[in-house]
């Protein structure tokens, strides 16, 4: 039960730390992340919160990965319902002040951006279940066998545009979270040595067998 117990501690940890990164990247006020942007724009049209708007998107592309035969984990789901959540409760504390400055915007960015790759450490490293995204990132080139950059560049390239056109802000921060977001996740896992194609990640039929089996050894 202490290892599940572990890994269900990353997991959460993780989402944690992803929401957070996402707050410091939107209050750094110079240009939202791709997805953020959609969020953000989808929030605006809608009237739904940016945590809420993040679940809805969430829950849709989990839908479209599963008929397109990607396996979901227990990571997935608490994936696109957790952050959603803590990013509503982060934004709602006020934790993070709307930075009014430039220079101190791209600082705040960029150490949201780390804070991202180090929820990204915790969460994949728990082994539960890429998050609705990546899962979409990996399903499309299974389906189109296009390589997985391009895949990725024009999955965020249309989040971008679709939420710039529902009103999501687009800045020079959107610029370098493009291109800096690769660079960010690389050193960080790098410098902790962790390497995210060793994990195994539990479906969720095997997270089920996971915890019936450390619940009758207790």
């Amino acid at each position: 039960m202490g290892k599940i117990a572990l890994r269900f501690s990353k997991l959460i940890l993780g989402l944690f730390f992803y929401a957070l990164g996402i707050v410091l990247t939107i209050q750094a006020n110079i240009g939202y992340g791709p997805w953020e942007v959609f969020h953000v724009g989808l929030s605006a049209a809608t009237g739904l919160s940016i945590g809420g708007a993040s679940i809805i998107v969430g829950l849709i592309i989990v839908v479209i990965t599963v008929l397109m035969g990607e396996r979901i984990g227990i990571g997935t789901l608490l994936n696109m319902l957790l952050i959603g959540f803590f990013l509503d409760l982060l934004l709602a504390i006020g934790l993070i002040p709307r930075i009014e400055n430039t220079h101190v915007g791209i600082i705040v960015l960029i150490i949201g951006l780390y804070v991202i790759s180090l929820g990204s450490y915790f969460y994949i490293g728990s082994g539960f279940g890429a998050g609705p995204r990546d899962s979409l990132m990996v399903a499309l080139t299974r389906k189109l066998r296009w390589p997985i950059g391009l895949i990725r560049s024009l999955i965020e390239l249309t989040a971008t545009i679709l939420g710039w056109m529902l009103g999501g802000m687009v800045g020079i921060g959107t610029l370098i979270s493009g291109f800096a977001i690769g660079f960010c996740v690389h050193s960080s896992f790098k410098l902790l040595k962790f390497d995210p194609t060793k994990i195994h990640h539990s479906t969720l039929n095997e997270s089920y067998a996971e915890i019936r089996a450390a619940l009758r050894t207790r």
